[in-house]
C-alpha cells in the first residue's frame, strides 16, 4: 500500500511538472543536453570543405536525433587555424581543418605536404590510409589534442604571379606568401624566393597592396579566395600534393557517450565519401572558371624546381621525419 501511494505521489508530481512545461514553463521533457560545436575553417561557403561539412554537420544531427548541433564558420570568421586550434585547446571552438600547420605542435604532421614527396592524389590516398597515415594521426591525438574525423584530399599547390615563372631563376627578388610550415620557408628560399608567413585571410590585401607579389595554393583556394582579381598566371608547379584532416579536440570528443561517439564517427565516415566524391566534380570546373576570369596556366619545369628545393628539405626535416619521407617515396 505505501508503495502504491509514493506512486502516486510520484505520478502526480510528474504530471503537474509536465503541465508546468507545456504551459511554456522551463522544465524540459529531454533527458538529454543538446551539444553544440563550433567548427572553423579558412574556405568560403561555396567551398569543397564548406559544402561537405554542412553535410557532415546534417548527417551528425540525424543519427544523434539533434543531441548534437554543429555551426560552421567559414572565411576563418573563428579566425585563422593557429588560432581556431587555441581556441578548441581554450574550449571556446570544438572543431576545425588543418594539415600541415599542425607541424608546429606535432612534427610528423609536416609530411602531410613535403615538396614533391606525393607522385599523385592516388599515392597521397595510399599513404594516409596507411600504416604512416595511421602514425601522424595518432601524433596529432597526442600532441595537437585533436582527433581526426575524416580527411580531404587537395589538389597540388601551384604558384600564382602577376609575370610568368617557368623556372627557379624566374623567382630572384620574388615576394611571396607562405603558411606558418618552416620547411615552405626553406624550400622557396632555396628556390630564390623572399617567402614570408602571412594568414590567408591577409592574402588577398597582401596581393592587392603589393606588400607580396604572389602566393601558392591549391585552385580551389585560389578560386574561393577571389585571387583571380590580383594575380594573373597560376604556375603549374605542382610542388605539393597532400592532404587536410577535420578535427575535433579530444576533450570535446571524448566527453560524448558511447552512443555519440559512434553516430559522429558514421557520419565522418559518409561525409568522407561525401567528399571526395564532390572533389572529383568539383577540380576540373574551377581550373575553368579560373581560365575564363582571365588566369592563364603555365608549364613549368618542375624537375628544376625539385632539384633546387631537395638539399632545403633534406636539411629542414629531422632525422625521423626525413625517414618517414623515404618511406613516402617508396610507397606504392
Amino acid at each position: 500500500m505505501k508503495k502504491i501511494k509514493l506512486f502516486s505521489g510520484i505520478l502526480a508530481a510528474t504530471l503537474l511538472l509536465s503541465a508546468c512545461s507545456s504551459d511554456g514553463g522551463s522544465t524540459s521533457n529531454s533527458n538529454e543536453e543538446v551539444i553544440k560545436w563550433k567548427f572553423g575553417h579558412l574556405a568560403d561557403e561555396n567551398h569543397i570543405w564548406h559544402k561537405t561539412a554542412e553535410e557532415f554537420a546534417r548527417l551528425v544531427d540525424e543519427k544523434t536525433d539533434g543531441q548534437i548541433q554543429i555551426t560552421i564558420f567559414p572565411n576563418n570568421s573563428l579566425g585563422g587555424e593557429t588560432d581556431t586550434i587555441n581556441a578548441i585547446e581554450a574550449g571556446t571552438a570544438d572543431m576545425v581543418i588543418s594539415g600541415e600547420t599542425m607541424q608546429n605542435w606535432a612534427p610528423k604532421a609536416a609530411l602531410m605536404a613535403v615538396p614533391y614527396a606525393f607522385r599523385d592524389l592516388g599515392h597521397v590516398k595510399s599513404v594516409v590510409e596507411g600504416e604512416i597515415g595511421d602514425e601522424i594521426e595518432a601524433e596529432i591525438k597526442e600532441k595537437v589534442k585533436l582527433t581526426p574525423l575524416y580527411y580531404h584530399t587537395r589538389a597540388p599547390r601551384n604558384l600564382t604571379s602577376k609575370e610568368k615563372i617557368e623556372t627557379p631563376a624566374d623567382l630572384k627578388g620574388f615576394s611571396m606568401r607562405v603558411p606558418n610550415v618552416p620547411l615552405f620557408l626553406k624550400v622557396w628560399e632555396a628556390a630564390g624566393a623572399k617567402p614570408q608567413v602571412m594568414d590567408f585571410n591577409e592574402v588577398f590585401t597582401g596581393l592587392q597592396q603589393g606588400v607580396i607579389d604572389g602566393q601558392e595554393n591549391p585552385v580551389d583556394l585560389i578560386q574561393s579566395g577571389g585571387l583571380y582579381e590580383v594575380q594573373d598566371f597560376v604556375n603549374r608547379t605542382e610542388h605539393v600534393y597532400s592532404w587536410i584532416y577535420v578535427l575535433v579536440g579530444n576533450k570535446q570528443f571524448e566527453a560524448l557517450n558511447e552512443e555519440q561517439q559512434k553516430a559522429v564517427l558514421e557520419a565522418s565516415e559518409e561525409a568522407q565519401k561525401f567528399g571526395d566524391d564532390l572533389y572529383e566534380e568539383t577540380i576540373e570546373s574551377v581550373e575553368a572558371d579560373l581560365k575564363e576570369k582571365g588566369m592563364e596556366f603555365v608549364d613549368v619545369d618542375q624537375d628544376a624546381f625539385r632539384e633546387i628545393m631537395l638539399p632545403a628539405i633534406k636539411s629542414t626535416l629531422a632525422p625521423e621525419q626525413f625517414e618517414m619521407y623515404e618511406k613516402i617515396l617508396n610507397t606504392k
